[in-house]
């Protein structure tokens, strides 16, 4: 069975493969001047798609005709070739058109992920004894839908890339609201934060420091849904760690 229905998964595909650059069937400049077949992309989407909707990891969704290394190289390559922030901005044009994004209130939160197998930008973990791990800013509008992603080593505080992810998220939809209002955990709580804000022309609702979170939770509750829904489901070049499911996905 399917991991999505034909009517989901077709379109979906032709818009990847539009941003797929043409390759040989055959790797060029082989010693022997021969080698076995490359493994369509389309094949890989299918174990990319599968595993995030199954929430596996690529040992187990992996087959005889597409191995989990494979599928990790191919992501890879997608990942620096730039190919999912390019579906990503497509996704959210045509969510725009069809549903309308919320963009009157933007939630901005940070979560660490592992990443064993390091990358260029990967950290010591303060949570994890010092192993490698990846710090992610998730920038999600109204209804928690993902407009931005940012990352770096986990030991980086989430207000630095406070920055980073907003103008990420102004990037990626393109003109916003006069009226925005950003929401946000008390990690923001300082007066750097609220300048940069006010400098990019947005209100905030920051938390405070020493009040209870309950009381303030306010409107970020989205983004902290998002940031557990989506913890497969977004790459970033140079994020080459792998978490515990042996994903190269950040997260």
């Amino acid at each position: 069975m399917p991991a999505l229905p034909s009517s989901l998964l077709e379109p979906l595909w032709a818009q990847f493969a539009a941003l797929l650059p043409a390759r040989e069937e055959f790797a060029a400049g082989h010693p022997l001047g021969c080698h076995r077949r490359r493994v369509p992309d389309r094949t890989v989407f299918e174990h990319v798609v599968l595993a995030l909707v199954h929430g596996s990891g690529y040992e187990r969704i992996s087959t005889p005709g597409c191995s989990d290394r494979t599928i990790r190289r191919r992501v890879k390559e997608w990942a620096e070739q730039g190919i999912s922030q390019a579906v990503h901005a497509l996704a959210l044009e045509a969510y725009d058109r069809m549903i309308g994004l919320g963009l009157g209130e933007i939630s901005v939160d940070g979560c660490i992920t592992k990443a064993p197998s390091s990358g260029t930008k990967t950290g010591r973990s303060p949570v994890d004894r010092g192993k490698q791990g990846l710090k992610r800013s998730v920038a999600t509008d109204a209804c928690g839908v993902p407009l931005a992603v940012v990352a770096t080593g986990a030991n980086r505080h989430d207000s630095l890339l406070l920055g980073s992810t907003l103008d990420t998220a102004r990037a990626q939809v393109g003109a916003m609201p006069e009226t925005v209002n950003i929401n946000l955990d008390r990690g923001y709580d300082s007066n750097k934060s609220r300048l940069l804000i006010a400098e990019l022309g947005f209100t905030a609702e920051i938390a405070r420091k020493g009040v209870p979170a309950p009381i303030q939770a306010a409107k970020r509750w989205v983004v902290e849904r998002t940031q557990c829904a989506t913890r497969r489901s977004v790459c970033i070049p140079g994020s080459a760690g792998r978490n515990s499911e042996g994903g190269s996905w950040a997260g």
